[in-house]
């Protein structure tokens, strides 16, 4: 439920957003404002940017990514921030938050606070940045809202029309499950979904596999209106589901970029991320499970033959596994000295490493 007041207490398990957030921009500054002329960030659900406690909110936590980057001054991208918020008086505190909260941005940024909801006021920004650009820029929209109305799947479609777009959503499933049957909420499910099938979700009698219909329901969506990789997480308070994590993305490595930075975030309090593929519980662990990783190696390479190095780390970087390209190496180690891999003489010097060019099979 949307707060009533400007400013609001910081719920705990905000927090997680926040860090993968702040983990995400971090490897995402550098190497898309290095490598275009222009990248944007746009907060969906901007809210006023600080708590009432003085905890800074998503638009103060994007920025400060950029402005305090050990890399900023090799960031030659003109770098654009978006700040859409629906209630006048919250954008009016965080157009001042930002001019006075003592940011050191590049020259070349552009920090704009729009108030206005949010679908509507995508649809013009994504009109305006048709009309403006010559090519697409990288652009990463949040959206983070209280609940699940004005979120369109329509206006997400748009957004991954641009194949350098990415997008960050908090998918609040208590909300969906609490109010499903009810008749007034029926037109925001509509939207959120972009079809009605969610309506076959109602006969379903068991919660657990409610939950992963309706999961599987908008994942689905989010691939039919462009996204090419779909990253999911949960995150739970003990053995409560909380809120879904969502990111779409056009590249593995997008996907790769995401996983690494969920995966960083390690148990805070009594929260913690569960994957979603593998079961793995919880994320941020120094000593995870690997044996979901070696079963989907195992299915996808085992008739394969020899293949390379660089396969590997696709695949694991992919959305088809929970983990990440920094684990692949990590994992093939403990699965040479089982003897579940072979690889192919002459591909590399050393035993137990795997460089560039390195040939293996699975066993």
């Amino acid at each position: 439920m949307e707060p009533k007041k400007p400013l609001w207490k910081l719920d705990p398990h905000t927090l997680g957003k926040h860090l993968v957030l702040k983990n995400y921009l971090d490897a995402w500054f550098p190497i898309m404002g290095t490598t275009n002329q222009r990248i944007l960030f746009i907060d969906g659900f901007a809210g006023p940017g600080q708590y009432e406690n003085g905890e800074f909110g998503s638009p103060i936590i994007a920025a400060r990514s950029l402005a305090e980057h050990r890399a900023k001054s090799d960031i030659s991208a003109e770098v654009v921030f978006m700040f859409i918020e629906k209630d006048p008086d919250r954008a009016a505190y965080l157009q001042n938050l930002l001019h006075n909260c003592g940011l050191s941005l590049p020259a070349n940024s552009k920090v704009t606070v729009i108030p206005g909801i949010f679908d509507e006021t995508m649809t013009q920004v994504l009109n305006a940045l048709d009309a403006q650009a010559k090519e697409s820029a990288p652009c990463f929209v949040m959206i983070d809202p209280f609940g699940v109305s004005g979120t369109p799947m329509s206006v997400i479609k748009r957004i991954l029309r641009n194949p350098k777009s990415e997008v960050y959503i908090s998918f609040m499933y208590e909300s969906i499950n609490r109010f499903k049957g009810t008749p007034e909420f029926e037109p925001h499910l509509n939207q959120l979904f972009g079809t009605p099938d969610w309506r076959h979700g109602l006969a379903i009698k068991d919660p657990e596999c409610t939950k992963q219909f309706f999961y599987g329901l908008y994942e689905t969506q989010l691939r039919r209106s462009g996204a090419k990789h779909v990253v999911h997480f949960d995150l739970y308070q003990g053995q409560r589901l909380v809120y879904a994590v969502f990111f779409g993305t056009h590249h593995h490595k997008g996907c790769d970029r995401m996983k690494q930075a969920i995966w960083k975030v390690a148990p805070f309090g009594d929260f913690a991320f569960r994957a979603s593929r593998s079961g793995q519980l919880p994320l941020g662990l120094e000593n995870p499970d690997f044996s979901p990783l070696k079963t989907a190696l195992q299915s996808k390479f085992r008739q394969a033959g020899w293949i390379s190095i660089a396969d590997v780390i696709e695949f694991v970087a992919s959305d088809k596994t929970d983990y990440h390209s920094g684990q692949v190496k990590r994992v093939l180690k403990l699965m040479e000295v089982a003897r579940e891999i072979e690889v192919q003489n002459g591909t590399r010097e050393r035993k137990n490493t795997y460089p560039d060019g390195t040939k293996l099979r699975f066993l």
